[in-house]
């Protein structure tokens, strides 16, 4: 008996190290105390309130919080962005993997409305890139929002009323990330996230390497609970969210009948708000957008951001803010890199000196809202990117990535 105790003991360890761990519930139970009342429903800026329009995009300007104790920790802008553009493909429904959706399910897929970008205009008014580096001598952050002060070794949130704050930091144990729901602490208010699963690109790990960790946990940040309502048989209070037994781990097949389905379809374990892997995950529901785009009605929590001017960086002035980072050797002096023409009416052309300056390096072009409207791998010194299907307007190149990344701002005609 006592053997087969350890072998059940060791099998289900086994099982336990794949699956998701969203701390949210656990989080919420022992930390959470509802605060809407007091919180100042005019933004910081004194422009007045005002009520969604039907059907509008809304825009949240995201900051991002790197904490890191080594090099590993620190991931680079490359990953950074490749979760902004999973976001704005998972909430606008524009994710391909939407196709494996099951036919009995379809009618209740979403379109949010809701897209995020980097914030290119700090609390000051200072230009920025939306990614803050710090680091800290902290190997690990336990789920008590110390990464949130840089008093305890985290980072300090940026004003909550204009910002979602991500904090990408390690954390003990499986917990892959967490975040607050609507109305809370406003030193506390985001979303926190294991760099291992943030976006999918770079020093991403296995089933959770396509940025669903971020979409699962800012539906949490919108208002939305698990979709078994964290209880045997529970609601999640969304109409077209059929109830459910209990978390779904792994990829199920189609239909997942338990004891509570209401019919034959089964679990809706496809659903962002379930537990399953990222390549299983692909759609919100009708009900889940309408929760989410109702924090932003009058009066609710998540309002203030109708009013945020943060993802337009020609309203920026002054110095970027400096950053905390992690002590490294001297390197030898950066090649400068030039380009032209700038206004640009066709294409543009990127020069160096040596080739080693931008041969192999990626060049990114990003429109004013953080999304990526081109990119392509530089093949010499000297490299022509072509810009002739961008309509006109200001955008962001940059070319590289972490300390060598370089930055121009580019003026379409």
């Amino acid at each position: 008996m006592r053997l087969y105790l350890i072998i059940i003991f060791i099998l289900n360890s086994f099982c336990i190290s794949a699956q998701r761990v969203c701390d949210m519930d656990n989080y919420e139970k022992h930390n959470f105390q509802l605060q809407v009342a007091g919180r100042d429903p005019q933004s910081p800026d004194g422009i007045p309130p005002r009520d969604t329009s039907v059907n509008e995009i809304i825009t949240i300007p995201v900051v991002i919080h790197v904490l890191f104790n080594n090099e590993a920790q620190n991931i680079s802008d490359a990953q950074v962005l490749s979760q902004i553009d999973v976001l704005n493909r998972d909430f606008r429904m524009l994710n391909t993997d939407k196709a494996d959706v099951p036919a009995v399910f379809k009618s209740r897929a979403a379109d949010a409305r809701i897209m995020f970008c980097l914030a290119q205009v700090d609390p000051e008014g200072r230009p920025t890139t939306g990614i803050l580096r710090r680091y800290t001598k902290l190997p690990v952050f336990m789920v008590a929002d110390d990464m949130k002060f840089k008093s305890k070794g985290g980072s300090d949130a940026w004003d909550s009323r204009n910002y979602l704050n991500i904090w990408v930091c390690a954390m003990f144990g499986r917990t892959m990330g967490y975040a607050t729901p609507p109305g809370g602490d406003p030193l506390k208010d985001g979303v926190v996230i294991s760099p291992d699963v943030f976006g999918d690109k770079g020093r991403v790990r296995g089933d959770f390497n396509k940025g669903r960790t971020a979409t699962h946990e800012i539906g949490h940040w919108l208002g939305l609970r698990h979709i078994w309502g964290d209880d045997d048989c529970g609601d999640d209070g969304i109409w077209d969210t059929p109830k459910q037994m209990s978390y779904n781990f792994g990829c199920p097949t189609f239909p997942r009948v338990s004891y509570c389905s209401v019919d034959n379809n089964g679990d809706m374990y496809m659903n962002f708000m379930d537990l399953t892997n990222d390549a299983c995950m692909n759609m919100f529901s009708n009900g889940q957008k309408s929760k989410m785009r109702s924090q932003f009605a009058l009066g609710k929590p998540r309002n203030s951001f109708l009013r945020s001017y943060r993802c337009d960086g020609s309203l920026a002035s002054g110095a970027p803010l400096p950053q905390d980072t992690l002590p490294l050797p001297a390197v030898k002096k950066v090649d400068p890199v030039s380009i032209f023409p700038n206004p640009v009416l066709t294409e543009v052309t990127v020069q160096a000196k040596e080739d080693e300056t931008l041969i192999g390096k990626t060049a990114v072009v990003y429109n004013n809202t953080g999304t990526v409207m081109l990119s392509c791998v530089l093949q010499s010194k000297k490299a022509v990117i072509p810009m002739n299907k961008l309509l006109p307007g200001i955008y962001i190149l940059k070319i590289g990535a972490a300390a060598d990344q370089k930055v121009f701002k580019l003026v379409k005609m």
